[in-house]
């Protein structure tokens, strides 16, 4: 009685491992035959299954007339999946191997905006932000008259506009450390690399701040050149955005400057003044 049922049970258990490995099973006769249920596949939205089939036309060799547009399907499968590092790896793989193809500068775009999917918060490491820059100013470079160049030069700006962010909160972080060397060269250098972001006229302001601190805490003998460059700097945010909303509280900080760097002129006058005195007598 216990061999029987064991022997039932075991029956039963390898039907359903058949059961669910041939439900899972692709079939196909030929490289079209797979291609095409690959696209019907894609088109239903199963996107694993599509996977499956596009890989298997491959089969046939790299070489079959429908292999590069499986590969170009295959990281587009990958992509609605959302698994946008492997989808950028099949796209790199298409550029390699069908380089000809009619379809390289959609694809060539389709590996950068991979990467500007990947592209995470700008507190994170943004190695997957540089890569997308990268990947869309060379698409730029290739195709400057393709239709999609308006769009790349869109996702720059947004990840130029994400850099400019995770330097900027840097600079905040020296300031608030009171870092004030490290803050107005980092409030400095993101107006210098990112002036086309929506952080330029605040890294301007923050620069005129940091100055005017980092003089009050200098030697005197240093104190005049940081009043200046705070100076310079509201004369450079003035003349760039004309228009900034931060202009009203740049120019108090300016006004703070210049009466400062005028009292201690005065200061220095009267010193040398009262030393040509002190020396004619």
């Amino acid at each position: 009685m216990r061999i029987r049922t064991f022997s039932s049970a075991l029956v039963l258990m390898l039907a359903v491992l058949v059961g669910c490995s041939g439900g899972g099973r692709i079939t196909h006769q030929s490289a079209e035959q797979a291609f095409q249920k690959g696209k019907t596949a894609f088109q239903n939205e199963d996107y694993s299954d599509a996977i499956d089939y596009f890989r298997a036309v491959f089969q046939y060799g790299r070489g079959n007339q429908y292999a590069a547009d499986a590969q170009y399907f295959l990281g587009a499968s990958y992509r609605e999946q959302e698994r946008y590092l492997l989808a950028a790896n099949e796209f790199k793989r298409f550029l390699q191997l069908y380089r000809n193809n009619e379809r390289a500068p959609q694809v060539e775009f389709e590996r950068a905006l991979m990467y500007y999917r990947l592209s995470p918060h700008y507190k994170l490491d943004q190695s997957d932000t540089q890569s997308a820059i990268s990947y869309f100013q060379l698409f730029i470079e290739r195709h400057p008259g393709h239709e999609l160049v308006p769009k790349a030069r869109e996702h720059i700006q947004t990840l130029r506009s994400k850099l400019a962010h995770k330097k900027y909160a840097a600079a905040e972080l020296y300031e608030t450390r009171e870092m004030w060397r490290a803050a107005t060269e980092t409030y400095k250098g993101i107006f210098d690399q990112y002036p086309d972001t929506p952080w330029a006229d605040d890294a301007l302001l923050g620069t005129i701040r940091s100055y005017i601190e980092y003089a009050d805490r200098s030697v005197q003998s240093k104190q005049d050149d940081r009043l200046q460059k705070a100076i310079d700097t509201y004369n450079r945010l003035a003349q760039v955005f004309p228009e900034s909303p931060l202009l009203n509280e740049a120019e108090a900080l300016y006004s703070e400057a210049r009466s400062k760097l005028a009292d201690m002129q005065q200061g220095e006058s009267l010193a040398t003044e009262e030393a040509s005195g002190g020396s004619g007598n």
